[in-house]
């Protein structure tokens, strides 16, 4: 039965974000996950040598940044049989409990851990659930934990001919997986995963494996999937990813959609209520690589969509490079070090956006407390306008969504009172003026 309930709201209003009372809030014993933000580090592209000890380097430039949790791509061996590329697929494991010596070692990592421990990062890794490569250990010591075709071969799964999938029928091989995982929390501390495909796989699992190796010590869940789609699974993630947000959004760029549909989308969303949060992106490993880069996708409206990553309930996810901004397509499956230049442009944007985000009580995510109230506008086929409200804090949100530049007026009863603009420090009396001008690829964010 669908756990999606959509809120009967004609044109702009509350979108209320209700818990609900029938499932299991699994909170940590801190409040990091309200207020986080997570980048994910394509160590393999990252720097010249590729390795934990080399990005090790970087984290004091990202702390500075506001960066709160470092999200790794794959550090497991990859498979060598049926492999892509010279470098091969991070997401094709040869071994779930081994470190891909392109890395480096697990001392290594460990090493990184503690040291982004020391200055306050959470760290998660990638988890691949779904399938292995050919030449994963399980092939030869329990083929069965495979699924098999008809003629006895492996199964490739569906669309990429260098993995092949697992079986969840097999209770030795869900007890496999969840020991590897714990091997990671219990070795290396680290504080959850990122879980890839996650709705390829049975949400019964991931229901098994959380609690069991949470036994360790509570962890972060991101699940990859959207929970539009597969509500179900919104009962054991932390956060999930908001795929159909970043569809339309690309859509509404390119073919010209009215804004309307975008907001209608968001209230779908919020319906959802605070079980889980949502993980808002412009771009990421797979983005990058195979549609284009975030400019490529969005175009003018590529940093207004950043900004309200950051600033709708949620958390904000960000890609290796997009400080810069990163304006090229990296090779997925060779080496394509990230073209680093020293000159990081966009890195106070974010630092501006992150900080508020962990400091302003009204942008926490998953908070039952917070609202967030869509704005009436005199462009409204423009503007996506919105205040986020916890108790005494808000944050007002202005985004220009259009092509050319727009003057505009707020006369919203749920706009009103002081407000300082948090990036160029002018402020906002609604008292005295409701107006406001952007320019093509504008944006304004205030807080009381």
């Amino acid at each position: 039965m669908k756990r999606l309930i959509l809120l009967a709201i004609l044109g702009i209003g509350v979108i209320s974000c209700t818990t609900q009372k029938n499932k299991k809030q699994m909170d940590l014993p801190s409040e990091w996950k309200h207020t986080t933000n997570i980048y994910e580090v394509n160590l393999r592209q990252y720097t010249q040598e590729g390795t934990f000890r080399a990005f090790e380097k970087e984290m004091p430039r990202l702390k500075e940044m506001g960066v709160k949790t470092l999200w790794f791509m794959p550090i497991t061996p990859i498979s060598q049989k049926v492999k892509k590329g010279t470098m091969g697929s991070q997401y094709a494991a040869h071994d779930y409990v081994s470190i891909n010596p392109e890395f480096g070692n697990l001392e290594d990592f460990k090493h990184l851990v503690n040291e982004a421990h020391k200055m306050g990062f959470k760290v998660i890794i990638d988890w691949v659930a779904n399938h292995t490569g050919w030449d994963h250990v399980w092939t030869v010591s329990h083929p069965e934990y495979y699924l098999h075709d008809a003629d006895g071969k492996f199964h490739i799964a569906s669309g990429m001919d260098d993995i092949i999938e697992l079986d969840y029928s097999n209770p030795d091989m869900r007890k496999a997986m969840i020991d590897a995982m714990k091997f990671w929390v219990r070795e290396t501390k680290i504080d959850g995963f990122r879980c890839d495909l996650a709705s390829w796989v049975e949400v019964d699992f991931w229901e098994q494996a959380r609690p069991e190796v949470e036994k360790i010590k509570p962890l972060f869940f991101i699940g990859e999937f959207d929970e539009l789609e597969n509500p179900e699974y919104g009962k054991v993630f932390d956060a999930s990813y908001s795929w159909t947000w970043m569809h339309k959004t690309e859509d509404y760029y390119k073919k010209n959609l009215p804004l309307a549909e975008l907001k209608d989308l968001l209230q779908k969303y919020s319906a959802i209520g605070d079980q889980s949060m949502r993980a808002w992106f412009t771009t990421n490993h797979d983005e990058n690589t195979w549609n284009g880069t975030e400019y490529e996708k969005y175009g003018v409206i590529a940093k207004p969509l950043a900004v309200f990553s950051a600033t709708w309930g949620g958390i904000p996810l960000m890609y290796s490079g997009q400080e810069l901004p990163n304006m090229k397509r990296l090779e997925f499956f060779e080496k394509d070090v990230i073209d680093w230049n020293g000159n990081y442009q966009m890195a106070d944007f974010y630092k501006t956006l992150f900080n508020l985000k962990t400091n302003n009580p009204a942008l926490r995510g998953g908070d039952a407390a917070a609202s967030t109230h869509l704005l009436k506008t005199s462009a409204d086929d423009k503007v996506l306008a919105y205040v986020r409200k916890n108790g005494k804090n808000e944050v007002l949100t202005v985004l220009n969504f259009s092509k050319e530049a727009v003057s505009f007026t707020i006369d919203d009863e749920n706009a009103g009172g002081i407000f300082k603009n948090v990036f160029s420090g002018p402020v906002k009396d609604f008292a005295q003026d409701k107006s406001f001008y952007l320019p093509v690829g504008g944006y304004a964010v205030m807080e009381k």
